[in-house]
């Protein structure tokens, strides 16, 4: 998940980043947090998901530092880029324009510059569409994507591009989407794109190639294990549904929620509160595939079961320190109704802040495999040329002062998933009742 940005954040905008700094295959992912992929939000005027819109924030200029660099006057670091425009705008033997050149620029400042795989560029052909897809509605295959460094996990910052080491990974096909009913999962490392390779190309372009209208083909070439798939999958219109319950048998509710939408909070508040009228005595949060959200989300569904106390906090690019504390009025913040969390591989960002929240204040089992591992922030800023800049700028970090970046949340109770996720069999959520039930 992300936010647009066109100032430095004020408290208010620190409250709608996102946490997550994935992309979706049919539109930008938003995150509790960053924008997850991911802690604290910051504010912006995407639309989410969900269909809503948050406060855009007033622009108020140029950045500072933006408005004593010029070339005319460059300073020692700029002079170099200054020169190197003149002399291609001078000798180079075909003509090019200042458009495409400025481009190039931004891609190698965001891509050798930062070293960072959350950072990225959207020119204005793409940012446009991206923005246009977070209407509610989007077209697509409807996955979650990023990249993972497959020889040195720890080393991400090196990760900018695909390559022979740096591979784009599937995090987690959206629950009933054209990506999960073709086969599509999570820990899928996408080789190739309608039989082009994804070598050398950022993870951002390369999910404007899935991209498409609805009732188009799409075909994947992905490693799973030491096995290469074909994987055909149709696009269409993915229409996300944040939240599922049903109250199962001995007064267990099971509650699923697969985003953390803006609206999120809400309708699973709904939810929780109809499982409870019902008789629902213990929960089972179900959090796998889940790829992040919102992070002001995150705080919600997090402050449903943390009666009080911290949740999370997130440390700012200039050093700010701002705490995250569970808010009042969470409609199973009591001992006695006994919580299990189930969490996945695909379970990044937003989701990593709750079940990093609820295990550490000991309010819930944490059961599954061990999660994403992702906890940086970003936010989209607007470029003056139309395009997008999504831009890391903080790290949250669990209550106990945990990150979950690179390894993930650990769970509690180790439970490997079951091994076709289409299928019937649910060990992990069959051990969850197992121990709701004592």
């Amino acid at each position: 998940m992300t936010a647009i940005r066109t100032t430095r954040r004020s408290p208010v905008a620190s409250a709608v980043a996102l946490v997550s700094v994935l992309l979706l295959f049919g539109a930008l992912t938003f995150v509790a947090g960053f924008a997850v992929g991911g802690a604290s939000e910051v504010g912006g005027g995407v639309p989410s998901p969900s269909g809503a819109t948050p406060t855009p924030v007033e622009t108020a200029g140029p950045t500072p530092i933006l408005e004593t660099v010029s070339c005319a006057e460059p300073t020692e670091a700029f002079a170099v880029l200054c020169e190197t425009y003149a002399q291609i705008k001078g000798d180079y033997v075909d003509e090019v324009s200042d458009e495409d050149l400025v481009d190039g620029a931004v891609r190698g400042m965001i891509e050798f510059g930062l070293q960072d795989p959350y950072s990225g560029y959207l020119p204005p052909d793409q940012y446009g569409s991206a923005l246009d897809d977070l209407s509610g509605e989007f077209s697509g295959i409807g996955a979650e994507v990023g990249i993972e460094n497959t020889v040195d996990p720890e080393d991400l910052a090196s990760c900018t591009v695909v390559s022979e080491t740096c591979a784009m990974v599937v995090v987690s096909p959206l629950a009933g989407s054209p990506a999960e009913g073709a086969g599509l999962r999570a820990g899928d490392r996408i080789l190739e794109i309608d039989g082009t390779s994804t070598l050398g190309e950022s993870v951002s372009s390369l999910v404007f190639e899935v991209r498409g209208e609805a009732g188009t083909d799409v075909t994947l070439t992905v490693e799973r294990g030491s096995s290469e798939l074909d994987i055909t999958i149709t696009r269409a219109v993915i229409d996300l549904r944040e939240v599922d319950s049903e109250l199962l048998d001995g007064g267990i509710g099971y509650i699923r929620l697969t985003t953390f939408t803006d609206r999120a909070t809400g309708v699973f508040r709904e939810e929780l509160g109809a499982l409870l009228e019902r008789g629902a005595s213990s929960i089972v949060l179900d959090l796998r595939g889940n790829p992040g959200g919102f992070i002001t989300t995150a705080r919600g569904i997090a402050s449903q079961f943390v009666p009080a106390g911290e949740l999370l906090f997130t440390v700012e690019s200039d050093g700010n320190v701002q705490r995250w504390e569970s808010e009042s009025g969470g409609l199973a913040q009591s001992d006695a109704i006994p919580v299990v969390v189930l969490v996945d591989r695909g379970s990044a960002s937003a989701s990593e802040i709750v079940a990093g929240a609820l295990q550490d204040t000991g309010r819930a089992t944490i059961l599954g495999e061990r999660t994403f591992g992702k906890n940086t922030v970003q936010i989209w800023n607007d470029l003056p040329n139309g395009g997008g800049l999504r831009i890391t700028t903080d790290r949250w970090f669990t209550p106990d002062h945990n990150s979950a970046a690179p390894d993930g949340i650990t769970p509690d109770v180790v439970v490997s998933s079951p091994a076709d996720p289409t299928g019937d069999a649910d060990p992990q959520l069959d051990r969850a009742l197992e121990i709701l039930a004592g």
